[in-house]
């Protein structure tokens, strides 16, 4: 697509600048991963436990981005600046909060849960020492998201790049010398990961305090508005993160070569989303500052844009995985068995990718509309009623890693089309400042 209307130019201005703060975080882990490798194998997969466990937690809590940067836009596009710094330090009191209680029930269910991931012995006991250091570090990271969300907000992405990259480049450097100058080993990792959370955690309060506010005491009335979208956005995060939990879990009891198949495709699939989710970012915050000042027509002529954006972008994604067909799986494995799994399922991971596309696109706008009860629901329709019964078919009558493909695919036309109806019926356009605070 050509650059043809100063929607085009603004989306590119906000997505560019979020794509560089979503690729900071893959990049670093796999830094990480790769120090902590040397350090041994029971090292390397006590660090995969203890960091699934981590980055679930902090997956399931990303609506402290989304929901505030839904509210903050719409305060911000009609020239509510106040109202927009009240609720940052709402943010901060909500994202403190959530993160102290996480760690104190990461530290102590550590052992059961690294339990249920399948460690054990020395493994266990390593895993069960990162998670508990690491989770030194969530009340740091979850403060980050609400940062972001209050940044993305008042449409300032530049200062979430700097201080992301900034962080994760200290997170790099802290490992070297932690790992191998301290010689700490796999805790040295972790603590790395928790002094650098925390300089960034630092960083994002002193944004979120720079807020202009004539109070910054907590204050339950103002903070239910965030809750309430929260807890909707959580539930719908916890329904998609739950569907890809069930496609893992069928897979595994179909075999090594189609649970290697499976993870070579999920990991290029979240891979490629870095690139829709910084375009939805975008139409979080176009849509709702043209929502907040009262211009419903260009909060959807913003938005249609946005999914032709998107759509071309999976659409791109589609042909270079096709013409790749026979390299990409090669890349990633040696194994004939599991390339040829990958070959079965790649035509349909590689066309639903302009569907990918839209799906990204039309949750971005309906986030940035407030429209989350709506998502809520949709997913978890999408999940319980056509994912999950797929997938378990898939398992009791033979139809193997294709089939739990399908089911992926039909979780994806599922939700496009529930989103576009809405879309479409434009319930979502509701103007002023205070449409995603009732």
């Amino acid at each position: 697509m050509r650059l043809r209307s100063e929607h085009d130019r603004e989306i590119l201005r906000l997505a560019l600048p979020a794509l560089g703060a979503l690729a900071a975080e893959p990049l670093y882990l796999l830094a990480d991963t790769a120090m902590v490798g040397h350090l041994g194998t029971q090292e390397l997969a006590a660090l995969a436990i203890a960091a699934t466990l981590l980055a679930g937690a902090f997956t399931l809590f990303n609506f402290l981005t989304y929901g505030t940067t839904a509210q903050v836009a719409r305060f911000h596009g009609a020239g509510e600046e106040l109202e927009a710094g009240r609720l940052a330090a709402q943010a901060l009191w909500l994202s403190a909060g959530i993160g102290v209680c996480l760690t104190a029930f990461l530290a102590s269910f550590a052992v059961p849960l690294v339990g249920l991931m399948g460690g054990e012995g020395r493994t266990g006991e390593l895993a069960v020492l990162y998670l508990r250091i690491g989770a030194l570090g969530l009340p740091f990271a979850l403060i980050a998201l609400a940062g972001q969300g209050w940044l993305r907000g008042v449409s300032n992405l530049r200062t979430p790049l700097v201080i992301v990259v900034a962080a994760n480049a200290a997170n790099v450097a802290l490992n070297v010398l932690f790992i191998y100058g301290f010689g700490w080993g796999l805790a040295g990792s972790a603590w790395a990961t928790v002094v650098a959370q925390a300089g960034m955690g630092a960083a994002f309060v002193r944004a979120l305090l720079a807020a202009p506010a004539d109070s910054r005491r907590a204050s339950l009335a103002r903070m239910r508005p965030l809750v309430r979208i929260g807890g909707e956005i959580f539930v719908r995060t916890a329904a998609l993160y739950g569907s890809f939990l069930v496609a893992s879990a069928v897979v595994a009891r179909m075999g090594d070569d189609s649970l290697g198949a499976h993870q070579i495709a999920f990991q290029l699939f979240v891979f490629l989303a870095l690139v829709l989710d910084a375009i939805a970012i975008a139409g979080q915050v176009i849509v709702g500052r043209s929502l907040g000042a009262g211009d419903a027509d260009a909060a959807y002529d913003s938005a249609l844009r946005m999914i032709g954006w998107s759509v071309t972008a999976g659409a791109v994604f589609a042909l270079i995985l096709l013409a790749l067909i026979g390299v990409l799986p090669r890349a990633f494995t040696s194994d004939p068995a599991v390339i040829d799994r990958a070959r079965e399922i790649w035509p349909l991971f590689a066309l639903m990718q302009p569907a990918n596309g839209a799906v990204f696109a039309l949750d971005g706008i309906l986030i940035g509309a407030g429209d989350t009860r709506f998502l809520m629901w949709a997913m978890l329709a999408a999940s319980l009623l056509v994912f999950v019964p797929i997938a378990l078919l898939s398992l009791a009558l033979d139809w193997g890693i294709v089939g739990v493909w399908v089911g992926l695919v039909a979780l994806i036309a599922t939700r496009l089309g529930t989103c576009w109806w809405r879309f479409a019926g434009r319930r979502w356009a509701v103007t002023g400042a205070r449409r995603a605070a009732v």
